[in-house]
């Protein structure tokens, strides 16, 4: 069973070939520390044999934090709590990478009190347009991620991942759909890549050479005029060549209709229905040799299986299937190997907006309901 192979990504070695992929717990606190909520939701991935927990997606700067109780590494108070649930995590035997982001025009201005910036003016999700960056601006962001990967390395993150999928600001700027500037941030294909080469190379000067740094990034943001597969492809092969590490693909953008987001609602209960993005996968696999790792509707062994022994990618990654059965990896090594039970209903952020807790409904409703039966039998 290849999923269970170990791996390693530039020195880091991962248990298996199982991903957790980054979401939004809304556990953290207010101010975006880690809380004993946040550790045990973690520390149930690594007890579930996870091999490679990805972070909720972390501001790096507090003008870019995306929402309520939204992860923290935007200043140094934020590292003590960091190391600890790093190092919670490690002796359960998974190793934990920190997603880097920041929000762009779709940040939160509610909460920060300051303006939302974007590559150029875009209608938001709540209706509002947000304001252009400046050069200036765009420095600062720069350097937010840089800063935040040095608080990374001193909490003990494993690796670190950029979050340029879904919408968020570096997607953003990716985006011929969202990024209308005349600048040399705009336009060419070469200006919109701008800002992210940026942040990686300031990133890895920080880090260094000997520690992973990976890459999220839309395989195409499913929208008019936006991101296409060739350019995405195009970013990949091109980090690559400056010492990229690995990258993760998705798809989607947050302002996306439910069939063409990145948490696709829907009964993928065919293996056809399954891995969204695979022929994606198939493009990037011929134009590099960085580890793929895929996320997108992934639920079944025998898909996963049929993926790595084809060859189209090195790590299978999941984010609400593990929100209900985080112990999925040992189901599956223990012979029963039905598909996940997450049916992509997307009913657990209903219950993480209206800040109820990090859980599946429909499987504390169903438990309820056999407790009941049980009763009355």
């Amino acid at each position: 069973m290849m999923l269970y192979d170990k791996m390693t990504i530039n020195g880091m070695t991962v248990p298996n070939r199982l991903v957790r992929s980054a979401t939004w717990e809304g556990l953290a606190s207010a101010e975006g520390f880690v809380t004993p909520a946040l550790e045990d939701a973690m520390l149930e991935l690594a007890d579930g044999g996870v091999g490679m927990i990805i972070t909720g997606h972390m501001f790096v700067a507090e003008q870019g934090r995306a929402g309520e109780r939204q992860l923290a590494v935007y200043a140094d108070e934020y590292i003590s709590g960091l190391r600890s649930m790093v190092k919670k995590v490690h002796e359960r035997g998974s190793v934990i990478v920190a997603q880097l982001a920041h929000a762009g025009g779709q940040a939160a201005q509610a909460i920060t009190g300051m303006p939302a910036l974007g590559p150029s003016p875009f209608a938001r999700k709540d209706g509002e347009f947000c304001q252009e960056m400046t050069e200036n601006d765009i420095d600062n962001m720069v350097n937010a991620f840089q800063q935040a990967a040095s608080r990374a390395v001193a909490a003990g993150f494993d690796g670190v991942q950029i979050h340029a999928a879904h919408g968020y600001g570096l997607s953003q700027f990716l985006s011929p759909h969202i990024n209308k500037r005349k600048d040399m941030y705009g336009g060419s294909f070469e200006n919109r890549m701008r800002p992210l080469v940026r942040v990686y190379e300031a990133i890895r000067r920080e880090v260094g050479d000997k520690y992973p740094v990976t890459l999220k990034i839309n395989c195409e943001d499913y929208a008019e005029g936006g991101l296409e597969l060739e350019d995405s492809a195009s970013v990949i092969q091109g980090l690559e060549m400056i010492g990229l590490d690995a990258v993760e693909i998705s798809g989607g953008l947050l302002t996306n209709s439910p069939s063409k987001s990145s948490v696709r609602v829907g009964r993928f209960d065919t293996p056809a229905k399954e891995a969204w993005y695979r022929e994606a996968a198939r493009v990037v696999r011929e134009r590099t040799k960085l580890p793929i790792i895929l996320v997108g509707g992934i639920r079944s062994f025998s898909v996963v299986e049929g993926l790595l022994a084809e060859g189209l990618i090195d790590f299978v990654s999941m984010s609400r299937p593990l929100l209900r059965e985080p112990d999925l990896l040992k189901r599956w090594a223990a012979g029963d190997l039905r598909r996940a039970e997450c049916i992509s209903c997307n009913k657990c952020f209903g219950v993480l907006y209206n800040n109820e807790g990090y859980f599946c409904p429909v499987a504390q409703s169903e438990l309820a309901e056999s407790a009941a039966a049980g009763t009355s039998s």
